[in-house]
């Protein structure tokens, strides 16, 4: 007997571990993961388990402190903050500051979480640079002013260093008069040419509260000639779809912005945003542009004009 039914929320059941222990299943590896039977069950149970099946496997595996996916389960702990798996990794002698993933080790990474004295940090050890304390700060105050909006059926393209008027020169795009906009809102119109344009610091928003049409390449790649711009359309069927223009390219698309999927591969200023904007895809698409709203109007509106975009194949 192996780990292969045991999935997601299957790692909390003490029960169900300890029967597979008994039944021979590796403490070590054998896990589904990515397609594949090499995860390790620890790691696992780090992020979606319960601290006694935790505890369970601490006294079975060879190495309490082994990496599996460029990390080790302490890291995961943390990343997902589960504070209680974190302190029995640590007492069952997991190193906090082992280098890893881009040199967030676990304790580092911790300080820029809401338990920053989780670990007693070294003298030796490196902190947080400024521009990190600001990166934590700044991702507060963006979940706090984004906060609770139903983006569902929602498109949002957050474009940094453009004003509003720069962002109708670049799409070619014509203010729409108030009263045709009054007939479009009163008729619960879905004119996918129509978008909500709004001046933010840092950059402008472009809105459809009906389509997707912000997210478009066509849209993204004039406005992020030169900067960066961030979409996300939130789908009702498949979650939070975005879209990354930077220097007049798509750099990205069809990712899942806020989703918490920190892998070595990434800078040490992508995993930070990883683990500050898990579950907040707006927030994370703001800050991944550089806007800085001072409150959610830009998304939520009205915006500051309605524009009709044009030369687009709908």
């Amino acid at each position: 007997m192996n780990w292969a039914d045991v999935r997601g929320r299957g790692w909390a059941d003490p029960d169900l571990i300890r029967t597979r222990l008994a039944e021979g299943a590796d403490p070590d590896t054998g896990a589904p993961q990515f397609g594949t039977f090499d995860g390790s069950p620890l790691h696992l149970a780090a992020q979606w388990g319960s601290p006694e099946v935790v505890a369970e496997l601490i006294g079975r595996v060879a190495d309490v402190d082994a990496m599996n996916d460029d990390r080790t389960a302490l890291w995961v702990a943390v990343f997902h903050g589960h504070m209680d798996v974190a302190r029995l990794l640590i007492t069952a002698g997991a190193d906090p500051w082992r280098p890893m993933m881009s040199g967030w080790a676990p304790g580092r990474l911790a300080l820029a979480g809401p338990v920053p004295d989780l670990f007693p940090s070294p003298p030796d050890r490196q902190g947080l640079s400024t521009a990190e304390m600001e990166a934590v700060a700044e991702s507060r105050r963006l979940i706090e002013v984004l906060a609770g909006i139903d983006l569902t059926g929602f498109g949002v393209t957050f474009a940094s260093a453009i004003s509003s008027k720069e962002a109708i020169r670049r799409l070619d795009a014509a203010l729409v008069p108030e009263a045709d906009m009054a007939a479009i809102l009163d008729t619960s119109s879905e004119d996918q040419t129509v978008l909500g344009l709004t001046d933010v610091p840092g950059g402008c928003v472009l809105t459809q509260p009906w389509g997707a049409t912000p997210t478009w390449h066509e849209v993204i790649e004039p406005l992020c000639a030169g900067a960066t711009a961030y979409g996300v359309f939130v789908n009702p069927g498949s979650g939070s779809q975005g879209v990354v223009g930077v220097n007049g390219v798509i750099e990205d698309s069809d990712t899942h912005p806020g989703g918490g999927d920190a892998g070595g591969h990434l800078s040490a200023e992508e995993i930070l945003a990883e683990y500050l904007y898990q579950g907040q895809a707006l927030a994370y698409c703001c800050a991944a542009a550089g806007l800085r709203p001072i409150d959610a109007r830009a998304v939520t509106g009205p915006p500051d004009h309605w524009i009709r975009v044009h030369d687009i194949d709908f």
